[in-house]
């Protein structure tokens, strides 16, 4: 195979990582929303749930409880 040439099946194999890439990262997302949605209905400071999950308190006190 010559430099530059399409190739179909590493051309899948990148888009199915890249997919799967995204998929944990969406599904790392989701999981510290579960975490800091349930620190806070214990009582838990934003900033506390900020520091712990990562996530910004903008989007910490969007969290529906």
């Amino acid at each position: 195979m010559l430099y530059g040439e399409y190739d179909p099946e590493v051309e899948m194999r990148v888009v199915r990582e890249e997919a799967l890439e995204e998929g944990e990262e969406i599904g790392m997302e989701k999981e510290k929303l579960i975490i800091a949605k349930n620190l806070l209905s214990e009582g838990s400071t934003p900033e506390f749930v900020h520091r712990i999950t990562g996530l910004t308190l903008d989007k910490i006190e969007e969290i529906d409880l």
